[in-house]
């Protein structure tokens, strides 16, 4: 059972698929994916998510406008993303977060973003999914300030030091690697994969990006979340199936779901 949390099913190539996203969903569930969450970008993608959710029962959706979405200026409709976010199929806000590497000119944009997200967040009772890069302190400050542990959320396609990560556990957070882990130069982040608890890790693809070796340098798919969870699990140790059956385990508790089992996938 392998367990997608994080992936852009709207933003994925499928010209290998003659243009079919169905047929992509049905090779990845073939190599075992029982789940992906579809997370918007802006508003307009948000609501694609959704209309996939409903569709596919082994699809769920998140709602939010991502950090560096700077064409979706004005700021995000705390109103509209309280209303998408009620919907049954989606689990999560966001993404949103804080980005200083390709986003530091509307950091002040960013920052009162964050703050919609998380009030929508806290008022949905729905984990808030969150991207931050070059932007530790600042991160973790909107954190501590604006987020409420009992509902939480996750360190999305996680790059930082191992402080960043304890912290953000402290804050009820939990860390998802991607196939980030799997690349030659990422030593400290493998170091780090294996110091999360084994109950507050989750992995990702963050297709259509960042693809895991052997892949690494073509369309990333959600299927190819197997390979970053061969090599963390190996980091740990861990015979692979149970590995598996574990994040599928916090993948359901932090998203309050239940994973389908084989052959649900499509409504």
């Amino acid at each position: 059972m392998l367990i997608d949390s994080h992936c852009h099913l709207d933003r994925l190539d499928l010209s290998a698929f003659d243009g079919s996203l169905d047929a992509l969903l049905d090779v990845a569930r073939s190599a075992g994916v029982r789940a992906m969450l579809a997370v918007g970008i802006d508003l307009a993608s948000s609501r694609e998510m959704i209309r996939l959710a409903t569709r596919h029962a082994d699809v769920f959706a998140t709602v939010g406008v991502h950090p560096l979405q700077t064409e979706s200026l004005p700021l995000p409709d705390e109103a509209e993303l309280l209303a998408l976010g009620a919907s049954s199929v989606v689990v999560a806000i966001g993404e949103t977060g804080i980005d200083g590497h390709y986003g530091a000119d509307n950091l002040d944009w960013q920052r009162e973003s964050f703050r919609i997200h998380a009030r929508v967040a806290n008022r949905l009772c729905k984990p808030l999914v969150v991207h931050t890069r070059d932007a530790r302190a600042e991160t973790l400050a909107l954190l501590r300030a604006h987020t409420d542990p009992a509902v939480g959320g996750v360190l999305h396609c996680f790059t930082e030091d191992w402080a960043t990560a304890s912290a953000g556990l402290d804050l009820g957070f939990y860390i998802s690697f991607s196939g980030i882990v799997t690349f030659r130069n990422a030593g400290e982040l493998r170091e780090i994969a294996t110091r999360v608890p084994m109950e507050r890790l989750l992995v990702e693809t963050d297709a259509p990006w960042l693809a895991p070796v052997p892949y690494r340098g073509k369309t990333n798919r959600p299927h190819y979340v197997a390979e970053v969870a061969r090599c963390i699990a190996e980091l740990r140790g861990m015979d692979l199936d149970h590995f598996n059956a574990r994040v599928a385990e916090n993948f359901a508790r932090l998203f309050r779901i239940e994973v389908p089992t084989f052959g649900e996938g499509v409504t």
